[in-house]
């Protein structure tokens, strides 16, 4: 796959498009195939200050498999899921190999966990280490006072598709533990692809082994994704 080799998006809409494409695992020439244009053009869109037209954003959007306004950042403030049930909607569970496969080595999930003040969710960026969930955390706060007791908790990561109803959750349960080995801690450290989104001070490691991992994926007959011949 194509990559920008260090170079960075310079608008909101590029870096939208960049981190689709990345996520679906496109390349620029498979984007340009889809939305009828060019490798160069989709690689000036991601890396530059683009306003391209309403007509070629609604073919981009269907070759990325999202929507405009996904796209120009018109939901991003908007909680996901608000649409409608899909007609003829199923539930079906998901495998655990699709389940690691879903998680992507890395990502923004979530954490519950109880604590002093009861059950709390906490958002957290995470990696994906050795068949371990490792993230970081403020060494205060109560995530990492409940780890350190080496308490259970559960993580959960979905995806939604607004624009068909549909999408996909996976959950792991396991007990988590902070990691206050030096040459440990520093492994972990090294592998993590992003620092916190919530700033400094959050160098606590913490990793969660879990010993349950299950997933379940709503479909919709006709989205894009769903096996032919599903809806019988």
């Amino acid at each position: 796959m194509n990559t920008a080799d260090g170079r960075h998006a310079t608008s909101d809409l590029g870096r939208r498009v960049a981190a689709r494409r990345a996520q679906l695992g496109l390349s620029w020439q498979d984007v340009a195939e889809r939305a009828g244009s060019t490798p160069s053009y989709i690689t000036y869109v991601e890396e530059q200050v683009a306003t391209p037209g309403i007509e070629f954003l609604v073919r981009l959007a269907n070759a990325l498999e999202t929507t405009v306004q996904d796209l120009t950042g018109y939901t991003a403030d908007l909680a996901p899921g608000g649409a409608r049930a899909g007609y003829r909607a199923r539930m079906e569970e998901i495998g655990e190999a699709e389940c690691w496969e879903l998680l992507d080595g890395h990502g923004v999930g979530r954490v519950a966990v109880e604590g002093r003040d009861g059950l709390t969710v906490f958002p957290v960026n995470y990696q994906v280490v050795d068949g371990d969930i490792v993230f970081m955390t403020a060494a205060d706060s109560s995530l990492a006072r409940a780890s350190a007791s080496g308490v259970e908790v559960a993580f959960e990561q979905d995806h939604m598709d607004d624009a068909f109803s549909q999408g996909w959750s996976v959950l792991l349960v396991g007990p988590a533990r902070t990691v206050s080995e030096e040459t440990e801690v520093r492994r972990l450290k090294d592998a993590v692809h992003s620092a916190p989104w919530a700033g400094d001070g959050r160098d606590t490691v913490v990793t969660l082994s879990p010993r349950r991992v299950t997933g379940r994926r709503i479909q919709v007959p006709g989205a894009p994704g769903t096996p032919s011949g599903s809806a019988e």
